[in-house]
């Protein structure tokens, strides 16, 4: 804390000397088309508000600002026919100049202005509620965010992060929804895997992958999902990266306490431009440093190009990847915590990548995308027991896994006046590979020597491969003066492994949502749809001691959506949002091993879904979710949000108990406000209410702890108890400092400054003697493989960690 001040001291220094280097200038530039046809806009006005300083596209569609004194402004874009957008809280600098693309949609004569500014929230005519936008700017300021995107979407309604205090992970909750419920696409692209040490079978993971740097824009949809978007049940994220600069090359470096990166952009041709970027952790050496066991290592690197290749063809590439590496060290000085650490988690090695093609033709009254990616996922996980690593007489884990997709999909846009039409096809050709050697449990006996329980390992080999497909349609229409939105949607998809998956009729999902304008500035909005999603393929993948599939006859997962609101703007700038939900799932994986639902055993660093399951879990999660956003004005940026909700879920015996994310509140607020001279000050609370987990059985954990390195849970009373609740408030300082074509912005973050407690699921271990160096055993002999004459000890983890990042990032 004491460096971070003293940064902090340190910043105003250099303001005061900035101020001695004469005025710089930044410059802004982009493009402005028609959303429905793709068409430029030739003769737009672009103005920068509160100023005198804009432009008007040219013959290309494109505009240039120049002579811009370093602040934030917002961007405001007009044309005739066409309503006005506004682009909030963009940041000009000297270092970089910066690149937008803009759509804009025809006028609707019925609406004004205060109605259409709808836009600048994310709201679309497919999808009138249950839909939120963040730019650039607010991603990269977010404190506590760390340029992480996965963290900072934890701020927005209805989305939770945090199951038992584990706040240093990223498992997206999407209204009582679970983290492998939620999908994610980069320019028309499906991207699987954004996190790095994910979960398999889940989607969470401590790190996001994505640069900040690339993207122009995220939309989080949390229902009304557009009818081109498969295997989702509570979300659609959708990130538009910008486009690299066109006129020279330029770039950033960021370091900070933890990581490096770099990113370039710029021309590589006269028709295409190009961005790219290499990030490296160096986590590994400040844990060395602090003496924690844990080793994480990751690289990543994401990269996009774009080509006009003529006036209506454009092509984009892209592609993101990421090699990641934990493993743990013996620590110089033990503890209770630390052995449990070393023992409890496995040592992951991943690498994953997707790259992808997208093709853009317009054609008469609309454009065409046909797309074409590939995606795989590598996963190694080893577990050795008492921590006795590379001596495979001890191993009680290895878990070698590859998930490999390819992928073509081909959606056509069209627009016949008040008429809005889509329509296409996806296809998918996938394999998954898995070898697996898992010892799950220990015989346990009674003290007479009777087996109570015999001993459980899990060995297979798997490789299986198969076809997807689906096929869509939707229909929009305004109506009654333009005051009425209606959307219809229809989707069904098959598959060739599963038994019943080449029937389409059991996938059949319409969906249908409307928004109503009641006034200038009030509008109702609803939805209701159907929703599938297959089963992951730790699931399908997964064979019996004979080698057989045992999972083929399990069903495509089902979530129907029941949705309804109101949504008010004070100001063209600002908004608030009241939204209840229903969601109603069936044909959830239910454990034939312990006869729960996957939804009720969380996520780790292990992996979800291999072992044999039934389709015969249900589920539901209802509440609602009050969220006010003000985009920047007068210098002031802020969201406030507040959801309530129940999540419950069963198994074989088909009682709804609370799932592993059943928080029941949540609550999210940042404030920032920009002072003069570069300097922006950023603060954000988070609030969680206690997850629900699973006392252990006392007995076969004993029995089985120092071969897994886990507790054995006590299934009987499946989440009974609760944690404490989850509190953090962060707090970021930026200074810039801009100089002639380079800026330099210093910032210090620190999470959780109020040294909050929070408090994560207890864990399972032995007693250890005084001086750490063994197990205590009551009877001064070593302690046995099954416990016998070992002390439980529960750890009950609470922390009031403070974590402070200081760091700089510099354009040029």
């Amino acid at each position: 804390m004491k460096k971070a001040y003293l940064l902090l001291l340190l910043l105003g220094l250099i303001s005061v000397s900035s101020s001695l280097f004469a005025q710089n200038l930044g410059q802004i530039a982009g493009k402005v088309q028609d959303k429905n046809s793709q068409e430029l806009l030739i003769g737009a006005t672009v103005i920068l508000e509160g100023t005198s300083l804009g432009a008007q596209t040219d013959a290309e569609g494109k505009f240039q600002i120049k002579s811009i004194p370093p602040k934030s402004y917002n961007l405001k874009i007009q044309y005739i026919g066409y309503e006005s957008k506004t682009i909030y809280n963009i940041v000009v600098t000297t270092g970089n100049i910066l690149t937008f693309t803009v759509e804009l949609e025809p006028q609707t004569k019925g609406l004004n202005e205060v109605l259409v500014q709808t836009r600048t929230f994310g709201k679309k005519t497919e999808t009138p509620l249950s839909i939120q936008s963040l730019t650039a700017e607010e991603i990269r300021s977010n404190p506590g965010g760390n340029f992480d995107i996965s963290r900072v979407i934890q701020a927005l309604p209805g989305v939770g992060g945090n199951t038992g205090g584990a706040s240093f992970r990223n498992d997206i909750i999407i209204r009582g929804g679970g983290p492998n419920e939620n999908v994610f696409y980069i320019d028309g692209i499906e991207i699987p895997v954004i996190n790095h040490f994910s979960t398999q079978g889940s989607s969470g993971g401590p790190q996001g992958i994505l640069n900040v740097s690339f993207i122009q824009d995220v939309t989080l949809a949390s229902s009304s999902f557009g009818a081109r978007v498969d295997n989702t049940l509570s979300s659609v994220f959708t990130f538009k990266q910008k486009e690299g600069n066109s006129q020279r090359l330029q770039g950033n470096v960021r370091l900070s306490a933890s990581e490096f990166a770099l990113t370039l952009d710029g021309p590589l041709t006269k028709n295409t431009t190009f961005l790219a970027s290499a990030r490296r952790s160096y986590l590994q050496f400040l844990f060395m440093a602090l003496d924690i066991p844990i080793r994480p290592n990751y690289w990543d690197f994401q990269y996009k190009t774009s080509t006009k290749i003529n006036d209506k063809l454009t092509l984009t590439t892209l592609g993101v990847g990421a090699i990641d590496q934990f493993s743990f060290s013996v620590p110089k000085e033990s503890s209770p915590e630390k052995e449990y650490a070393i023992r409890s988690s496995p040592n992951v090695n991943q690498w994953n990548y997707t790259l992808g093609t997208v093709l853009k033709q317009k054609v008469n009254r609309g454009f065409v995308n046909y797309s074409a990616s590939r995606n795989m996922f590598n996963n190694r996980l080893d577990r050795y027991e008492d921590g006795k690593e590379k001596d495979e007489n001890f191993r009680t884990l290895k878990i070698e896994s590859q998930e490999i997709e390819n992928k073509f999909r081909v959606d056509v846009n069209k627009y016949l006046g008040k008429w809005k039409y889509s329509y296409g096809a996806m296809m998918q050709y996938v394999k998954y590979n898995n070898q697996t050697y898992n010892k799950v449990s220990n015989g346990i006996y009674d003290t007479l020597g009777n087996l109570l329980s015999p001993p459980l390992t899990i060995q297979f080999a798997s490789a299986i491969e198969y076809f997807k497909g689906g096929v869509f349609g939707e229909l929009s229409r305004r109506m009654l003066n333009d005051r009425l939105n209606l959307n219809f949607g229809l989707r069904t998809d098959v598959n060739s492994f599963t038994k019943t998956g080449r029937n389409p009729l059991k996938t059949l999902s319409p969906r249908i949502s409307g928004s109503y304008a009641l006034t200038e500035k009030w509008s109702v909005n609803a939805t209701v749809g159907r929703y599938f999603k297959i089963p992951i393929y730790t699931v399908l993948g997964f064979r019996d001691a004979q080698g057989e599939f045992v999972n083929k006859d399990n069903e495509y997962i089902a979530c129907n959506h029941f949705v309804t609101g109101f949504e008010y703007l004070p100001t063209s700038s600002s908004r608030i949002t009241l939204e209840g939900f229903y969601k109603q799932y069936s044909n959830y994986p239910v454990s034939s091993y312990s006869g729960i639902s996957l939804a009720n055993q969380g996520a780790d660093f292990n992996i979800l879904g291999n072992e044999k399951t039934n389709s015969t879990g249900k589920g539901r999660a209802y509440g609602f979710e009050f969220f006010f956003q003000q985009k920047l004005s007068k210098n002031i940026f802020a969201t406030l949000s507040y959801t309530w909700f129940v999540s419950e879920f069963s198994g074989v015996d088909g009682v709804l108990k609370p799932s592993a994310w059943d928080n029941r509140n949540l609550i999210s607020a940042i404030l920032g406000y920009k002072f003069k001279k570069g300097w922006e000050l950023g603060m954000k609370y988070r609030y969680a209410g206690g997850a629900p987990y699973t006392p252990f059985d006392m007995d076969a954990s004993r029995s089985n702890y120092l071969t897994t390195g886990n507790g054995v849970y006590n299934y009987t009373q499946l989440n009974t108890l609760r944690v404490g609740s989850f509190n953090q408030f962060d707090i970021r300082v930026d200074k810039k400092m801009n100089f002639s074509k380079v800026t330099l912005d210093i910032f210090v973050d620190i999470q959780n400054a109020l040294l909050i407690s929070s408090e994560s699921f207890p864990s399972y271990t032995f007693e250890r003697k005084a001086d750490n160096s063994d197990w205590q055993s009551t009877d001064g002999k070593p302690v046995q493989t099954n416990g016998s004459n070992a002390t439980p000890v529960i750890l009950e983890n609470v922390s009031n960690t403070v974590i402070p990042t200081f760091g700089f990032i510099l354009e040029f």
